[in-house]
């Protein structure tokens, strides 16, 4: 077995990184200094659904798996990271055909998509947080049952969320009364889809990966970044890690995600 060479997935995470509309920040403060208290020590208060994390079933199901009932072979093994940053702009759609033009999916990878959305991002190369938060790309509806067919338990995606902004609150009723971001984002979307917006973002798709895919232990990794645009990554077989805490009973928790290539 060749050297192995890992690359890392995750996006920082501090004060600074931008959070879910309605959801509290990240929060830190230190509680004891080094020249007060002989040593360093801070505290934190925050949700769990910014930065990169794994979102487990029972964020979205009453008694579904907690983040520490997740098998830690789901965590770990073979996958892609497929590269569809040249095909997606704002607010597009992309499909599995998409995907399959790219690379073999084979039942059971950890499968993350590239959509080039990370470098929006706080930390990312050209930080825009309006365009990462309100204006990313996102699945087709037929993802649903395709994941489900491939058996895929973990896959993820390099924003904030893997479902479409007309499918969250962004598109159907964030800052009504106040920017009305949620209009400004229909707008585009009806000009961008025309006569086929009721058809691609149905009312009972709201949060569609999340509602449809977590009844069948379907889940997801949401914020991925880091080295994820590296090309000699893309559209290949490699080992994939997704590094939780062990969080009894959270409905999702912050993780290190992990590339393993094995070098010739």
């Amino acid at each position: 077995m060749g050297k192995v060479k890992l690359y890392d997935l995750s996006q920082p995470l501090n004060q600074e990184v931008s959070f879910w509309p309605f959801y509290p920040p990240f929060e830190v403060k230190y509680i004891k200094r080094k020249a007060e208290h002989g040593v360093n020590a801070q505290y934190i208060m925050t949700s769990n659904h910014m930065g990169t994390h794994l979102d487990a079933p029972r964020h979205f199901i009453t008694g579904g798996k907690t983040i520490d009932q997740i098998p830690l072979d789901w965590l770990y093994g073979p996958g892609v990271i497929v590269d569809l940053s040249d095909m997606l702009d704002e607010l597009d759609i992309f499909t599995p055909e998409m995907i399959e033009q790219r690379v073999e999916v084979r039942e059971g990878d950890i499968l993350f998509i590239h959509t080039g959305w990370h470098r929006y991002a706080q930390f990312g190369e050209e930080p825009d947080e309006e365009k990462y938060l309100l204006r990313h790309p996102g699945p087709h509806p037929s993802i649903v049952d395709w994941l489900i067919a491939k058996k895929i338990k973990i896959w993820g995606v390099d924003m904030v969320s893997t479902d479409h902004p007309m499918n969250l609150p962004i598109g159907r009723f964030l800052g009504r009364g106040g920017l009305e971001q949620w209009k400004k984002v229909r707008t585009i979307c009806e000009r961008k889809f025309g006569d086929k917006l009721a058809e691609l973002f149905p009312e009972e798709h709201y949060q569609l990966t999340h509602n449809a895919l977590f009844p069948h232990d379907c889940i997801h990794v949401e914020n991925l970044g880091g080295e994820i645009g590296r090309k000699e990554l893309h559209n290949r077989r490699l080992t994939l890690g997704v590094f939780p805490w062990l969080f009894k009973g959270g409905e999702a928790a912050f993780c290190r995600v992990v590339a393993f290539v094995e070098e010739a």
